[in-house]
């Protein structure tokens, strides 16, 4: 009844391109606020480990806020640099903090507490081999201790802190009307540099303790993460491309290019937090925590 009520309500097909374009978007936001639901209620139903659960709520939840965000921006696509800067800036606020908090995974899975200078002694003095150009600042080869793995989490937090920092002061110039581009690219310069120390100490993290880290999958969990950043930056870029190709034009005068480019941009995040909301249904499952994957275990030992 509610489906007749609906379609009587919405005839499809008297909607323009733009209007089913902003009705599928809708569709696939709610779809991943779906899954992402579904997902965060299973964890808050088997509430086994505080710490690791709200960790995956946190990291689990980037997919439908990416969605929803990039939703408002196609509501309003028309708007001002400064608001689309804000949207931007809203995802990468929050895949700081993601990124944060895979780090505080990792270190539970581990049984790793900074706080309470605990670190277990089968993994204290174990090697970490430094890289170039981390080798210019640090000894090439260090051994884990407290002090090592509190340095790793000033590395991610860092990020945490600069992200937003760069926001303000990058919104408040641009409504001010005070950003030129050397400005544009000194901030770019500084946010690359801060995110790509956030997540060399993930990868440098993970290298060290892939062995122990194995059960937990979490090479799977990491690419849920980068996926879904690196597919909105290098689609951003080929965007980009195919503008100053004039691949991608403009046909109406009261609308530019830049904000077509933005409209697709938006699109296409729609769709694909779909797809990593689903795949986070495997990479963060629920199963460690509600008794299935102990029952199996225990089950597999017996046949053995």
């Amino acid at each position: 009844m509610l489906a007749s009520c609906f379609a009587a309500d919405m005839d499809i097909s008297t909607m323009d391109r733009g209007q089913l374009t902003l009705l599928g978007s809708a569709g696939c936001v709610m779809l991943s606020m779906h899954f992402t639901v579904q997902l965060v209620s299973q964890h808050l139903f088997y509430w086994k480990n505080p710490k690791e659960q709200k960790a995956i709520i946190i990291i689990v939840l980037m997919a439908p806020i990416y969605a929803v965000d990039s939703f408002v921006g196609l509501l309003d696509f028309q708007g001002s640099k400064a608001f689309f800067m804000l949207l931007e800036s809203i995802k990468e606020c929050y895949e700081a903090l993601v990124i944060a908090k895979f780090l505080a995974l990792l270190y539970s899975y581990l049984n790793i507490s900074i706080s309470k200078n605990i670190v277990p002694d089968g993994i204290k003095g174990r090697e970490i081999h430094h890289s170039f150009p981390m080798t210019l600042f640090q000894p090439r080869t260090v051994r884990l201790d407290h002090h090592t793995l509190k340095l790793l989490k000033y590395w991610t937090w860092q990020f945490v802190v600069i992200r937003p920092v760069c926001s303000i002061l990058m919104i408040t110039l641009q409504i001010l009307g005070m950003y030129p581009n050397w400005l544009s690219w000194t901030f770019t310069i500084i946010l690359n540099i801060s995110v790509s120390l956030a997540l060399y100490s993930l990868v440098l993290f993970y290298h060290v303790f892939a062995k122990e880290l194995k059960p937990h999958k979490p090479l799977t969990k990491f690419m849920c993460v980068k996926g879904i950043v690196f597919f909105c930056f290098w689609q951003g870029i080929v965007l980009e491309i195919l503008v100053a190709l004039g691949i991608i034009r403009s046909h109406h005068f009261w609308l530019d290019v830049e904000h077509i480019q933005e409209a697709i941009q938006n699109v296409l995040v729609c769709v694909e937090m779909v797809v990593f909301s689903v795949l986070q249904q495997y990479a963060y499952h629920v199963a460690p925590y509600s008794g299935d994957m102990e029952a199996k275990l225990k089950l597999s030992k017996k046949r053995e």
